[in-house]
């Protein structure tokens, strides 16, 4: 009898472990499943949503908080940003990790954090891209700041050869120098004479968004000035009219319908909006505030100028009146002399 128990134990929990194991790996498939398609039906949700979508956005395609999310949150639309920034064929831009990620949602205590996107990809070439509406005046030093930055993190004491290359992308809505607009210009470090280049590992990019109408041929042979209208479309129609002619560009129009619907990023873009224009007014206000004191310091060099010519006019007036008096002194000896030459005439 106890033989038989033991026996029947023996047998009974390997049985009832093998009947476990197939219950829950069977459960566990279900819920993956299950799981792959409730995800299904929520994109093709999303995406019906978002064709269906029309009139106006609802927070600014230059809101730099809606922009590092999307980009954040799509890695197809990214690569094909950095593709096309970059002049690179599909498929080129690999591996790709964002460096400085932020939690979504979650509130920017700091309103002024750079919200600037740091992606490296193909193994270890850096890429920082930052989208800046406010006119600061000073965006290519700080760009050269921010490639310095991240060439240095680049290195860690191996070889400098090995040192893979970085890009600094700035995406603008101002233009960086009135005197010689340009849609798209690249800078490297060259020779000034032969233009010989002497590094292909520092490059700066910039992307001047009111300046779509200079777009040149390679500029649009990438998409640049798609993406371009993308970041200054108003409407939904005229993004999904952007969108259709590149993939990238459609995945990104459909990640920014998303999470502009999630109310939590919608408030921290609101709050970015309202930090944006607050710091665009303080600029204009500075600017304005700095043009009228050029023009005053203008003005006082003008009226110093004319200080110092009438004085110029006076000295000359009062040389004037000195040679005056000289010429009267003389005349008036010359009349004593006229004089006393008539006397002694007359005496004689």
């Amino acid at each position: 009898m106890t033989e038989a128990v033991l026996f029947f134990v023996c047998v009974e929990i390997p049985f009832r472990t093998f009947l476990w194991d197939i219950s829950s790996a069977d459960a566990s498939g279900k819920e993956e499943s299950m799981s792959k398609e409730n995800t299904k039906a929520e994109t093709k949700k999303w995406r019906e949503a978002y064709q269906n979508a029309s009139g106006p956005v609802k927070i600014s395609m230059t809101n730099d908080y809606l922009f590092k999310a999307f980009l954040q949150e799509n890695q197809k639309a990214l690569t094909g940003l950095i593709s096309a920034l970059l002049h690179l064929p599909s498929g080129k831009v690999r591996h790709i990790k964002i460096e400085n990620p932020i939690v979504l949602g979650e509130h920017i205590a700091e309103k002024t954090v750079i919200l600037d996107l740091n992606v490296t990809f193909n193994n270890g070439v850096r890429i920082n891209i930052e989208l800046q509406v406010v006119n600061e005046e000073n965006w290519p030093e700080r760009s050269v700041y921010y490639a310095c930055r991240n060439y240095a993190k680049l290195f860690s004491g191996g070889m400098y050869e090995k040192v893979k290359p970085v890009y600094q992308i700035g995406i603008v809505d101002f233009t960086l120098f009135t005197e010689d607009p340009v849609f798209y210009a690249t800078y490297q470090l060259r020779d000034e004479k032969n233009k010989h280049v002497y590094t292909e590992k520092f490059n700066i990019g910039v992307l001047d968004l009111t300046k779509i109408n200079l777009a040149t041929d390679e500029d649009k042979k990438y998409n640049i000035d798609k993406w371009a209208k993308l970041f200054k479309a108003k409407t939904w129609e005229e993004i999904r009219m952007i969108a259709t002619k590149d993939k990238a560009i459609g995945e990104a129009a459909y990640t920014i319908y998303k999470i502009s619907e999630d109310e939590r990023i919608r408030q921290e873009c609101e709050a970015r909006e309202i930090f944006l224009q607050k710091e665009k007014a303080a600029k204009k206000k500075e600017r304005k505030y700095k043009r009228t004191e050029r023009e005053l310091a203008k003005a006082k060099e003008q009226l110093a100028q004319k200080d110092d010519q009438l004085a110029q006019k006076d000295d000359q007036l009062a040389q004037k009146d000195d040679q005056l008096a000289q010429k009267d002194e003389q005349l008036a000896k010359q009349r004593k002399e006229i004089e006393e030459l008539r006397r002694r005439l007359n005496e004689q």
